[in-house]
């Protein structure tokens, strides 16, 4: 059993026993063993089954146990026993936006709802309005999300499909009549869903190669199987595709794959304006043509754009707007990397709704190589995400002081921040006096999300006006595949933002990736800044960021126009260059 399978088990644990009503210290001790399992640096599992998991802080006696039958005996009888008292689809319901383990325990028991198609026809039924705690507006909203997610059904955040991705690579990759392996499509692009996986693979043995692939353990099933190309299914029905070509055709296959079918179209035109035809295979002569170029020899895909007059395109950029004439004049920017990244902001502890402490999420960041982390746990009128009171939050600020105290010699610092929820009206859930005395502040809307698109708008405005807000979080709302953008213009808010010189994040977390990469190139324009915060509700969310990084590169975004990748020295200025600005004082 693999630490994905023990955490996602310990997960549902704790899923299973809040719907029994359990006592929620233990409901919670299983999250944090899901959240401990999941970002262990060690072999966790090894661990387990050698029963040497004593002295792991969060991890008592009773979940060292568990681990260790999961790992000796791939299996865990407590759950096995907890998951038979629910039909195997009752997990299908926690997709259902705004459905939590109370609702869906009320649900099952009045009316043996059990899967999302038991709750439509009981919602069409009537039945589910007449439960206490729904209604006519719950259950609209109800059946508004189930629309939503069946319009999606066929498509897969990155967070489902990244680690599927790295093991066929990988797999692909080890095969020794496999010279090079990539992942093509929209996930290679960076696009926020993905509708299927593409591979590649160069070989002078593709029959060889196909029937390995076809073979690999996660197969599920094979949809079909040829002498240079295969699909097939991996869990959670995403389809995987395979071709195989030799190396001379990989550079053509590799970009005429990795799309934009609109970018292709235009490097086609190019490419015939010179008297040659492309496809995935070469360039070839266009017959008849009165006097075509020299086809130059291509080794790789540069070579291709280099061959059209062209600097090489990123995969990112290619979606056919504007990307080809920045390409043919020397004006593509150099865009962010990874590692470009110096410290990242809005991350949540167990103060609210997070899985680890502040020292915790502190050291994991210190760990990743991080010079900075920022702290946003919920402001009080989350109250559903344990958000902190006035009174708490200073506690909080005094805490973060300690620390920095003991980290001052490791030049790493905590800022004090927190994600002050912005009211319907637009005005803040801090007063100035409390907000003054942070480092910095993300300001997001976390209720009432069906106000008409000028009203929001207005709201939102009204709250990145003030001094005391650095950040503009998540700024549609989305949900990928889950709850869509409320309305709002995007393209006032990006002025306002540009007037204020308030930040618009890129919220990292792979369920959000807001504010999309479709507006980044005008907010760019406008001298908007980002920080690309991974809203982590966990040390592994840390790592969130390599998402909102595919998100920033899609939207032309160099380190320049990232905060974050500011070093401390530098940020630090930053994060007060708002309030200086309006001549407010942080105390």
């Amino acid at each position: 059993m693999t630490r994905e399978d023990a955490a996602t088990i310990f997960e549902r644990i704790a899923v299973l026993l809040e719907m029994q009503g359990e006592n929620p210290f233990k409901v919670r001790a299983y999250r944090t063993g899901a959240e401990l399992v999941e970002s262990f640096s060690g072999d966790i599992m090894a661990l387990a089954a050698e029963n040497r998991l004593a002295g792991i802080k969060g991890l008592g006696e009773a979940l060292r146990d568990k681990l260790h039958e999961m790992a000796t005996t791939g299996r865990l009888e407590f759950y096995e026993e907890l998951k038979a008292q629910f039909p195997d689809t009752i997990f299908e319901l926690f997709e259902v936006q705004g459905l939590g383990p109370k609702k869906i325990a009320a649900l099952h028991a009045g009316l043996g709802v059990s899967s999302i198609a038991d709750l439509k026809l009981a919602c069409e039924a009537g039945t589910v309005a007449k439960l206490s705690g729904f209604g006519a507006k719950v259950v609209q909203k109800i059946l508004d999300s189930i629309t939503f997610r069946e319009q999606h059904a066929s498509e897969f955040r990155l967070d489902q499909v990244h680690a599927l991705v790295l093991d066929i690579l990988e797999a692909l990759r080890q095969h020794p009549n496999v010279s090079c392996a990539e992942v093509c499509g929209s996930f290679r692009r960076g696009k926020e869903t993905v509708h299927d996986l593409d591979f590649l693979v160069s070989t002078k043995q593709p029959e060889a190669v196909i029937e390995h692939f076809v073979q690999l353990p996660f197969v599920v099933d094979v949809i079909a199987k040829g002498a240079t190309k295969a699909s097939i299914h991996a869990p959670n029905g995403v389809q995987c595709d395979l071709r195989a070509v030799s190396s001379q055709e990989f550079p053509f296959a590799l970009a005429y794959f990795t799309g934009s079918k609109e970018h292709n179209v235009a490097i086609r035109q190019r490419a015939l304006a010179k008297g040659w035809s492309l496809n995935e295979y070469a360039f070839t002569p266009v017959e008849g043509h009165a006097s075509p170029a020299a086809i130059p020899p291509v080794h790789d895909e540069a070579e291709i754009y280099r061959a059209l007059d062209l600097d090489y395109i990123d995969p990112e950029l290619r979606e056919n707007t504007g990307e080809i004439d920045a390409a043919e004049h020397g004006r593509l920017p150099r865009l962010v990397q990874l590692e470009n990244l110096r410290g990242v902001f809005h991350n949540h502890t167990t103060a609210s709704d997070g899985g680890a402490t502040l020292r915790e999420m502190a050291e994991a960041a210190h760990d990743l190589g991080l010079q900075y982390l920022g702290i946003a746990d919920h402001s009080k009128a989350s109250f559903q995400a344990n958000g902190l009171s006035e009174t708490r939050l200073l506690a909080q600020i005094q805490e973060i002081k300690k620390l920095n105290e003991e980290y001052a010699s490791e030049g790493f610092r905590l800022f004090a921040g927190n994600e002050v929820d912005i009211l319907k009206d637009g005005s803040l859930d801090f007063s100035d006096e409390v907000m003054a005395q942070l480092d910095y502040v993300v300001a997001s809307v976390h209720n009432v999300f069906n106000l008409p698109e000028a009203e929001m708008t207005a709201r939102i405005i009204r709250a990145i006006e003030n001094p005391h807000v650095t950040m503009l979080g998540h700024v549609t709302g989305r949900l990928l595949l889950q709850r869509p953008a409320y309305n709002v213009n995007i393209p006032a808010v990006i002025d306002a933002a540009a007037a204020t010189g308030t930040i618009i994040e890129i919220n990292a977390s792979a369920w959000r990736l807001d504010m999309d990469w479709r507006w980044w190139k005008l907010a760019r324009e406008k001298g908007v800044k980002t920080s690309i915060n991974p809203d982590a509700h966990s040390t592994r969310g840390l790592q969130d960021v390599i998402y909102g990084i595919k998100t920033a590169r899609k939207g032309w975004l160099t380190r320049k126009d990232v905060i974050n990748c500011l070093p401390l020295g530098e940020v630090e200025g930053v994060l007060q260059a708002k309030r200086m600005k309006l001549g407010v004082v942080a105390k």
